[in-house]
């Protein structure tokens, strides 16, 4: 991973003042005239993001504004890494305010993520500017939500042929020894031996064997167990997807790179939990062996399920890993997919879709969401549309009759796999952003990373 953290040891002699349009006015009223009137003339108005360079007496930079929704923005700050020179006076810039250490966290935060850059194959085109660590700011809570951050970027960003699913078991075990955390995995056939026949019947027609991820770590505490769909490339099987379709399906593991992000800041933040991840990592190809339509699969709950389309593999390898994440009765049990256009074309490819089977650990996620600046939106597992999966054959259709409801219709298939006694969060994800934007350049990107280990870190306060 490629991120450039704030430096410690240097005060920073450039300042950086962040202002909301309202402060703009304020601020221009204590400037002398000649800066108001520089700052008046170049159409600075304090938009979210937007920056005007303060020269001082002798021509050199003297100190930059940055236009901030509020004042402790996420999001404003993070252009400037790649905007600002990247030698300024001192040799860092430094944060003029605010004072308030949560919001210099999350100004910290931001300004960190914008300096990601993807540099497994090529150099990043430039260094980034450097920040002096803001006074008050939570370094740790900065390291290890960026660090994270990072690493579900950088698993997204790398192409199948680096990212089957043995590099995917790969760096599990990386992340696991950083934690002294345990994995074990269970590869090709011995996936039948051990009972998880839907894993196996989707990856079962590529060179690259399918396996199934298990990470635990901590001994104490609430059980949190994640899910993450490791689905590392998707051909739509038999059911073959156009060009189109297929040239971003290296990040159909995505969900996988979620968990592990998740998984990273809670190990390093050492939260009192008892953590499993369940990863069941596959290639959907298509061989003589693939898996076709209308066949008849068994799972690991016992429930059959007729293959209405091979292209809806994704909640084919999740339910063997619900149903083994359920057997244990977690105090929660998330999972995360890159699963149905239908629910980017419900949210857009910004906001993932949440389902969830508690309206209070619902709710309780929505609101971490909105206060990490890492938003989701709920939609319902109705149950009326259910019948929509019936099948003629088996217990079970992998897909719905019609082409209505398809984000809802795959929740309520994964939801046959959970208890209703265990509190359940389905979060269907992009996990790519299809334009750059501040601190979050085109490419692989962590969503409702944030919004989750919150939500598990508040189980501790909870019990």
């Amino acid at each position: 991973m490629s991120i450039r953290f704030p430096v410690s040891g240097r005060r920073g002699q450039v300042p950086i003042t962040p202002l909301t349009a309202d402060g703009l006015k304020a601020w221009l009223k204590r400037q002398p005239k000649r800066q108001a009137r520089w700052v008046t003339s170049t159409g600075f108005d304090a938009g979210a993001g937007s920056v005007c360079l303060l020269p001082g007496d002798d021509g050199a930079l003297a100190g930059v504004l940055v236009g901030v929704v509020a004042d402790d923005d996420l999001w404003s700050c993070a252009g400037l890494p790649e905007r600002l020179p990247n030698d300024p006076p001192g040799g860092a810039y430094r944060l003029d305010a605010p004072a308030e250490p949560a919001a210099a966290t999350r100004m910290a935060l931001g300004w960190t993520l914008g300096t990601y850059a993807f540099t497994r194959y090529r150099k990043a085109p430039r260094r980034s500017a450097d920040l002096a660590w803001p006074a008050g700011a939570d370094q740790a809570a900065v390291r290890r939500t960026a660090e994270a951050t990072a690493l579900v970027r950088d698993l997204i960003n790398t192409p199948a042929e680096d990212m089957g699913p043995a590099d995917l078991a790969a760096a599990a075990r990386r992340l696991a020894r950083s934690h002294k955390a345990k994995v074990s995995v269970i590869t090709g056939d011995a996936l039948l031996a051990k009972n998880y026949p839907a894993i196996h019947a989707v990856g079962r027609a590529s060179a690259r064997a399918p396996r199934l991820i298990d990470l635990r770590w901590g001994s104490r505490g609430p059980r949190v167990s994640l899910v993450g769909k490791g689905v590392c490339f998707e051909s739509g099987g038999l059911d073959l997807k156009s060009a189109a379709g297929m040239k971003l399906m290296k990040k159909d593991m995505g969900g996988a790179a979620h968990v592990l992000g998740v998984a990273a800041m809670v190990m390093a933040a050492k939260l009192p939990v008892r953590l499993r991840v369940l990863i069941p990592a596959v290639e959907n190809s298509v061989s003589g062996n693939a898996m076709r339509p209308l066949d008849v699969l068994r799972t690991r709950k016992g429930i059959t399920v007729e293959v209405g389309n091979t292209d809806a593999e994704g909640r084919l390898v999740l339910c063997d890993a619900l149903a083994e994440a359920d057997r244990e009765r977690p105090d929660l049990l998330v999972d995360f997919a890159t699963l149905t256009g239908a629910a980017r074309v419900a949210l857009g490819t910004d906001l993932p879709a949440l389902f969830c089977n508690d309206d209070g650990v619902a709710d309780r996620l929505l609101g971490h969401g909105r206060a990490e600046a890492d938003p989701l939106w709920r939609l319902p597992l109705h149950a009326p549309y259910r019948r929509l999966l019936d099948s003629k054959v088996a217990d079970i259709n992998n897909i719905s009759d019609g082409p209505y409801a398809g984000a809802i219709t795959a929740g309520l298939y994964l939801a046959e796999f959970v208890s209703p006694r265990t509190p359940w969060v389905h979060i269907d994800v992009m996990g790519w952003n299809v334009a750059a934007k501040p601190g979050r350049p085109e490419g692989g990107e962590a969503m409702g990373v944030r919004a989750v280990y919150a939500l598990i870190e508040s189980l501790r306060r909870a019990r």
